[in-house]
């Protein structure tokens, strides 16, 4: 979530990077800080500030909010039964980076959580996000056929 964090935050804030991969990141951290579990629903609080006091600082942090700066092809991994980044971050940064005519995908596992633990989703994962960059850098690949495909939408936008 963090890592996933920092991915797509990057992308948004800087120019640094030609392409990214966000693993159940977040984009929404007001989004966030409404519908994490009780275990994480504080942790904020000590990272960004006490929301909704500081609402603004989580506002100007989060990715989603700068759609318009992202330039760069994004793939998004993400467990449907995400309890601690809900899949609805995921799905409202595909739909914000389609929109916008950006190459991106969007990876759902189903009965996964917060990471992946079965061996094929964990593959399917690795495969795909080679596979992302490959497309998305002009790189002849494919997915391996015994491996579910991942779609990339608006690839003939790409770099």
């Amino acid at each position: 979530s963090a890592g996933g964090y920092t991915v797509l935050a990057c992308l948004a804030f800087k120019s640094t990077f030609k392409a990214g991969a966000s693993m159940y990141g977040i984009g929404d951290l007001e989004v966030l800080a409404r519908d994490t579990h009780k275990f994480e629903s504080r942790y904020l609080d000590t990272l960004i500030g006490e929301y909704p006091a500081d609402a603004a600082v989580y506002k100007a942090r989060s990715p989603i909010n700068a759609v318009d700066q992202l330039d760069c092809p994004v793939v998004l991994f993400q467990g449907s039964e995400d309890k601690v980044v809900p899949p609805n971050q995921a799905k409202s940064m595909f739909d914000a980076l389609k929109h916008k005519g950006i190459p991106t995908a969007l990876c759902m596992f189903e009965g996964e959580r917060h990471g992946f633990r079965q061996a094929a989703n964990i593959r399917r994962c690795l495969d795909g996000e080679l596979f992302f960059f490959s497309q998305v850098f002009g790189m002849v690949s494919s997915m391996p056929e015994d491996v579910e495909p991942i779609e990339i939408v608006n690839l003939r936008s790409s770099l």
